[in-house]
């Protein structure tokens, strides 16, 4: 009926999947038809992967309003209706021609036999649903379903799915819940598999926790059953499209202006910094203003577990670690790129997190000539901090004397940079120290700025000022040794008075 096309050759799928997939349900059965769960096994490329070779950033294909996206709560009957067209659509497409249309091809293919459906089924539709109904099916066959308009808009930080009828997005600090749901479960395992399946990797009952990223550079992680126990759990984190500067976050008082000049210093004099924080703390975000102040004829070798950094400079090497394989073999570690990467003629060294033993190597390599290293950690204060690396050195499995690895630690950390994010959704530095040295067993520190709060306004937004303590840190003589010229007035208390 649809599948005589002479444009793409597109013919009805004689394969019995797909005589399956368009079968109708039983009305005893859950009320909402069949979706794109059906397709993914057709593909020429494999469970879970796109029909269409993905573009470089699939999240901006969405055209529906940002309103729509988050606000409209769609009926069974809208359900029943897509499922009515999605299964003609299936016995009217041939699945392996389409795959081999680039992605703005294959999404006019399916408008056109979508609109062909839509009319000689005499479905009744306004303009506006009809164009709804278009892009939804395509997103379902093309991309990540029910999550393209959310992906396609810029305001939004965070987009956790928990199940498939619950959605969340984080939008200016604050997590409020939309009405996009999935079909069922099977579509939402059928989504994660397509996006970590990009990247190679696999998200099944034998490996049920992945860590992904989107082309555009957004950072996933999908847990799924037995696992989670109410359905597969996709959270994504989502980065700005225009990278962020130092002056962005002095001016979104996110923060100090004082602080950020101190910061550029410390980076451009090859001090060793550890930025702590809670989860959704803007360690990462901070990690890259901080990079931004690296000169660009550095050599500067990144490790994460998930491919998030943007740095800005020409010379850049880029490590990602690698899970095991099916056969539980394979497996990459920061610890095994940490130690690479210095043979590797690093001028600094970046890791993305750390939270095992690649702790130990990066303590050795800070210590070991690669100063202006950078690092992040999850942690709720500064000292915290270095407690929690302090633990992770021993998963290392080398028993160190306790007052030799605090004596490594207080050599080889400078700074640590505390972040983190209030109650009003608004995140801040709250505190930066210098590492002094050591007394006995203690690791001394000295707070150089601090935030302090002084109440909540009558819209709930935290009150308060950031405001240097007066103490003016020991490396300000290699900041002027090295020509870096940064008054000394910036570490004035009167300097936080205004």
């Amino acid at each position: 009926m649809f599948g005589k096309r002479s444009t793409t050759d597109v013919r009805p799928a004689p394969t019995a999947p797909a005589a399956a997939a368009a079968a109708p349900k039983p009305a005893a059965a859950a009320p909402v038809p069949q979706g794109n769960d059906r397709l993914t096994p057709l593909s020429s490329a494999g469970l879970g992967a796109p029909l269409v070779s993905a573009p470089a950033a699939p999240a901006r294909l969405a055209m529906q309003p940002p309103a729509m996206a988050t606000d409209t709560r769609r009926s069974e009957s809208y359900y029943e209706t897509k499922g009515i067209v999605f299964g003609a659509l299936i016995e009217a497409i041939d699945l392996a021609q389409l795959a081999r249309l680039d992605t703005d091809a294959a999404r006019e293919e399916i408008r056109d036999i979508v609109n062909e459906i839509i009319a000689i089924k005499n479905i009744v539709m306004s303009i506006s649903e009809q164009e709804e109904l278009l892009d939804d099916i395509c997103n379902d066959v093309l991309g990540y379903g029910p999550l393209e308009p959310l992906l396609a808009r810029d305001d939004i930080a965070d987009i956790m799915v928990n199940g498939s009828g619950t959605v969340f997005i984080e939008v200016n600090g604050k997590i409020q819940k939309t009405g996009i749901r999935f079909r069922d479960n099977q579509q939402l395992l059928n989504i994660c598999q397509r996006i970590v399946s990009q990247i190679g990797r696999r998200v099944d009952e034998s490996s049920p926790i992945c860590d992904a990223r989107l082309p555009d550079g957004s950072r996933v992680n999908a847990i799924i059953p037995p696992l989670a126990i109410d359905g597969p759990t996709l959270s994504i984190r989502r980065f700005a499209v225009e990278l962020l500067s130092a002056e962005d976050l002095t001016r979104l008082g996110t923060m100090d202006e004082n602080i950020a000049r101190v910061l550029q210093a410390i980076v451009r004099a090859r001090l060793n910094v550890v930025v702590s924080g809670g989860t959704g703390a803007g360690k990462t975000t901070l990690l890259n203003i901080l990079s931004s102040f690296i000169p660009p004829g550095e050599r500067v070798v990144t490790i994460e577990d998930s491919a998030e950094l943007q740095l800005r400079q020409p010379h850049v090497v880029r490590l990602e670690t690698r899970p095991p394989n099916i056969e539980g073999k394979g497996e990459v570690t920061s610890r095994d790129l940490v130690r690479n990467s210095l043979r590797m003629r690093p001028e600094r060294i970046i890791v993305g997190e750390v939270r095992g033993a690649e702790a130990l190597d990066m303590l050795q390599a800070m210590n070991t000539g690669h100063d202006g290293s950078l690092t992040t950690v999850h942690a709720n204060s500064p000292r915290d901090a270095l407690s929690r690396i302090e633990t992770m050195v021993s998963m290392s499995g080398i028993a160190f004397p306790i007052k030799a690895l605090r004596a490594q630690m207080a050599s080889a950390i400078n700074v640590v940079v505390q972040v983190e994010r209030s109650e009003d959704g608004r995140r801040r530095v709250s505190s930066l120290q210098e590492i002094n040295g050591m007394e006995g067993e203690v690791i001394t520190m000295s707070e150089l700025f601090t935030f302090e709060r002084s109440g909540v306004d009558k819209e709930g937004n935290v009150q308060g000022r950031t405001r240097p303590t007066g103490i003016i840190p020991s490396f300000y003589k290699r900041l002027t040794q090295r020509g870096i010229d940064l008054p000394v007035e910036v570490f004035s208390p009167q300097v936080g008075k205004r």
